[in-house]
């Protein structure tokens, strides 16, 4: 007799819905995009193999990443149908997610991140593209594992372009929703669908991007010009400068490089720090006249000179630096701050407190929306100046009405409205950090001065990186206590998401019908 055949049992769907937001189809698309990141842990274990290192930390980070997102995605269902209401559910869980599983090979192999603590702000700082370390020796750590940290923010910065361009918009995000014109298909489709078709459109120019810096600096070292830009070298630092990140695998980030490696790392930041649909357009379309009257780009490019003069006439004028490196460390540094990236190619933590002032001014400002920097974003300052322009002329002027502009295009009042409020937040939220910093560190004994605080704040909520103190562009951010790390760690992952699809979620109206 022949025996009865064998039929596999369906997977349980767990259809979880609350009045108001479809949680089923929510983790249905987290599961899906969470599986997706376990193939980037091979390209780590492939330089493990090539280094002679043990790729077994990365293939169990990539394993459990993968089973964790397949079961997930097995055990609900909906992510075709998921819309605007879904998506702050989406990009919060997304994001916390991919820290944590990116947390794994740090735990399992590199003993200065031995601690869960100090492993997921690791994490969390390499895929927000911050650049904040708790690191003391980084040439300690093997080579797979720095390739790891920088991998990440390169995996980080990728998201982020998806985040600004296609999803933020369509959440009504801070008066995102005014101010791209991306062509992305229109709200009918669902979210899922317009991330697919628009992610792979600038994942193009992204690797592009990538691919040319790597080039050029390994150029540097093959042709001598910088004997320690190695094609290891070349290609961590590159993942990290478009991403406007600042990893390096280097302990004095870009300082003992030559001067021609810094010089291309100041124009590839500049193109890392400008509206990546501006830049398919002008690179991609061809249209360049389109980036040449774009008023973020303009705007940006003014203030990046400004704040360069002073910082360079600063140093000059106190002989801190002379000449070509006091122009070269000046523009670089106030670049790197500028566009959020933290790479630092001199200890400007001892220059004075002039360059501090502009440096950290910058990074309260940030670069252009749509770029992987961070902040508030260059262009809702502008929206503001710009408000504040409209608000003189209507007092000597009442009985003028003039929509506000921006690149000729007339900006909603309820996106004006959705940034004042987003800045507003934005500053509260800094404040409450290096409150609560300034409160712990003091309980705790550690020195840390009100401006430091504040600097730590701001710096990892904005994305940049090094602090003040002894978390300086050389230093590390290790001598903070587990209470304050978990803080700068919320920060980070408040800051990457732009605060409000995360406190969205803490509002009974959110959930309701």
């Amino acid at each position: 007799m022949m025996a009865p055949m064998r039929t596999a049992l369906p997977v349980p769907k767990v259809a979880i819905r609350s009045v108001g937001v479809d949680i089923s189809g929510a983790l249905n698309l987290v599961g899906s995009l969470v599986k997706y990141l376990s193939p980037a842990f091979l390209f780590p274990a492939a330089i493990a193999v090539l280094y002679g290192e043990s790729p077994l930390p990365f293939l169990a980070g990539g394993a459990a990443t993968a089973a964790f997102g397949v079961l997930l995605e097995a055990v609900t269902e909906g992510k075709e149908r998921i819309g605007a209401r879904e998506g702050y559910l989406v990009i919060s869980l997304i994001w916390l997610l991919v820290a944590l599983f990116g947390a794994l090979p740090y735990l399992l192999a590199e003993p200065q991140l031995s601690r869960p603590v100090d492993a997921v702000f690791e994490s969390m700082s390499g895929f927000s593209t911050t650049g904040a370390s708790v690191l003391v020796d980084i040439p300690g750590a093997s080579k797979s594992m720095l390739m790891w940290r920088q991998f990440t923010q390169w995996i980080g910065g990728v998201g982020i372009i998806v985040l600004f361009l296609v999803v933020l918009p369509r959440l009504r995000i801070g008066g995102r929703q005014a101010l791209f014109k991306t062509e992305m298909p229109g709200p009918e489709l669902p979210l899922a669908a317009t991330i697919r078709q628009t992610a792979r459109r600038f994942l193009y120019l992204y690797v592009g991007i990538t691919a040319l810096e790597t080039l050029v600096l390994a150029a540097l070292g093959w042709t001598g010009i910088d004997p320690r830009m190695t094609l290891f070298n070349a290609v961590a630092h590159a993942f990290t400068t478009v991403a406007t990140a600042g990893f390096s695998p280097e302990a004095r980030s870009l300082e003992p490089f030559a001067p021609a490696t810094q010089w291309v790392v100041i124009v590839f930041m500049l193109i890392a720090g400008t509206n990546f649909a501006l830049l398919y357009a002008g690179i991609v379309r061809r249209h360049v006249r389109v980036l040449a009257r774009d008023d973020e780009v303009r705007i940006g490019l003014v203030l990046v000179a400004a704040a360069s003069f002073i910082v360079v006439v600063d140093l000059m004028s106190r002989d801190v630096l002379e000449g070509g490196a006091a122009l070269r460390h000046g523009i670089f540094n106030t670049v790197s701050m500028a566009t959020t990236t933290g790479f630092a190619s001199a200890d400007w933590n001892a220059w004075p407190s002039v360059c501090a002032l502009v440096l950290f001014g910058l990074t309260l400002i940030g670069a252009s929306a749509g770029s992987t920097s961070g902040s508030v974003k260059l262009i809702r300052h502008i929206v503001i100046g710009k408000m504040l322009r409209r608000e003189i002329d209507h007092t000597i002027h009442p009985e003028v009405v003039a929509p506000l502009r921006v690149n000729g295009v007339a900006v909603d009042e309820r996106a004006l409205r959705a940034i004042i409020v987003f800045v507003f937040l934005y500053l509260g939220v800094c404040a409450a950090g290096a409150v609560a910093l300034l409160v712990d560190s003091g309980l705790r004994g550690i020195e840390l001065t009100a401006f430091q605080s504040l600097a730590a704040s701001a710096s990892v909520l904005g994305g940049a990186g090094p602090a003040l103190g002894f978390a300086g562009p050389m230093g590390s951010f290790e001598p903070f206590s587990d209470v304050s790390t978990v803080v700068l760690t919320m920060l980070m992952y408040l800051g990457r998401l732009e605060i409000v699809p995360v406190i969205v979620l803490f509002t009974a109206s959110h959930w309701r019908a």
